[in-house]
């Protein structure tokens, strides 16, 4: 007797076609959107924990004052992300204009008594004790959400550069400027990102694209000559020891830190660098430095891959969605995460100046943190517009109900 295989078991046709398998599900991107975001956060936690124990003992006498700092952090933004994975798209589509006037507001604010200078840059609100808030990281979530609104609601077609570009320039120059204005470089250059990866995601022109990218470029320029300490962190990133006592200290010590984590890192917990006084921000800008140490080569390609799976996820829900808020958020969102994290990394590494952006769920930072989940969350939402993914998903939760309360039926045998 001849037994035939399936062909649509992938368990009965090697990885090759599990891989394809699973990459043809309707819910695949949702839940590489869940479980990237879930490893990245517990390794986020972890890696804070690490590199703030021994600052955080000297100034607090406890190794966890700041890693539960950044715990309550995430107790409080995964309910609000919860909330934005389940929030109709209308909804969110509807209150974009709200949020982004609220942003503005905040951004204001900082140029008020209420309005904190840290490190150079005048970009924090306090609302008395410990409790501040940064909400230039507000302004990327509320950016994203209002050009997708905005351009999702445009019934005219794109083949003229007055429809892409009004009232997008205006508004994201003022939310741009009130960033520049808090000498926050960093994350000014993020915005000008996500406005470059809307442009091109709505299909502009490549004249249009290319001259919006040579004019965020020169006015990039045009800002970093505005301060001497930018001009030599520019100047000195490629050869950081060139004035290793003053703006090349933090990369140099960076590069310590790589060199010293070798293939297969030193051990969590075992860096040297994170000892005060050598590398500055080891829990913040610089944790991807404490990873390579610690976790070596290996930890950091992991973090790496990490990154480039969330940018698959998100481009692909871009790619296959139908609906144009989906698709123009989607990529906003994706082009946000992905150009800060790659911004991050190639500072650590050297290939970047070092301007001062964290790295997205893994650095500590709740005012980064927060609407960093909220965007995931939204990515999730985002990913059931997938054919056949709200159909799979209701399928799904309503099959995970059944079973928690014991309504499933049994399997019959075969």
């Amino acid at each position: 007797m001849t037994t035939t295989t399936d062909q649509r078991d992938p368990r009965t046709t090697g990885l090759k076609a599990w891989v394809r398998y699973f990459l043809d599900r309707p819910l695949t991107s949702y839940h590489l959107v869940r479980g990237v975001s879930a490893l990245l956060l517990a390794l986020g936690l972890l890696m804070v924990l690490s590199a703030s124990s021994v600052q955080a003992f000297y100034d607090t006498g406890s190794s966890y004052t700041v890693f539960f700092r950044q715990a309550i952090w995430v107790l409080v933004a995964l309910p609000l992300a919860w909330l934005a994975s389940r929030l109709p798209i209308g909804v969110i589509r509807r209150s974009a204009g709200l949020a982004l006037l609220l942003t503005v507001g905040l951004l204001v604010l900082t140029y008020t008594p209420l309005g904190v200078d840290v490190a150079g840059n005048r970009n924090w609100i306090s609302f008395g004790g410990p409790f501040r808030i940064q909400p230039s990281e507000l302004a990327k979530l509320t950016l994203v959400v209002w050009l997708a609104a905005h351009y999702s609601r445009q019934s005219r077609r794109f083949d003229r550069w007055r429809h892409l570009l009004w009232p997008m320039v205006p508004i994201a120059a003022l939310v741009s400027g009130l960033v520049v204005g808090q000498h926050d470089l960093g994350t000014a250059l993020v915005l000008f990102a996500i406005v470059l990866g809307m442009v091109w995601t709505v299909g502009a022109p490549a004249r249009l694209f290319v001259g919006s990218a040579l004019a965020v470029g020169g006015l990039a320029l045009f800002l970093v000559s505005l301060s001497s300490n930018r001009v030599d962190r520019l100047t000195n990133f490629v050869n950081p020891f060139a004035d290793y006592e003053d703006t090349g200290w933090q990369a140099a010590h960076g590069f310590f830190a790589l060199a010293n984590g070798g293939w297969w890192g030193v051990g969590l917990g075992a860096s040297t660098q994170k000892w005060e006084g050598k590398l500055p921000a080891a829990h913040n800008d610089f944790i991807f430095a404490i990873i390579g140490e610690e976790l070596g080569l290996f930890g950091a390609l992991v973090v790496i891959v990490l990154f480039a799976v969330l940018a698959y996820a998100g481009l692909r829900i871009a790619t296959r969605t139908r609906d144009r808020f989906a698709r123009y958020a989607a990529a906003g969102i994706t082009v946000w995460l992905s150009s800060q994290a790659i911004i991050n990394i190639g500072m650590v590494l050297g290939l970047l100046p070092v301007i001062g952006v964290p790295l997205p769920l893994v650095s500590y930072g709740g005012s980064s943190l927060l609407p960093t989940l909220v965007a995931l969350g939204l990515l999730t939402s985002l990913a059931k517009t997938e054919p056949g993914a709200a159909a799979a998903w209701r399928a799904h939760h309503k099959q995970g109900i059944a079973a928690r309360w014991g309504l499933a039926r049994p399997r019959r045998g075969r």
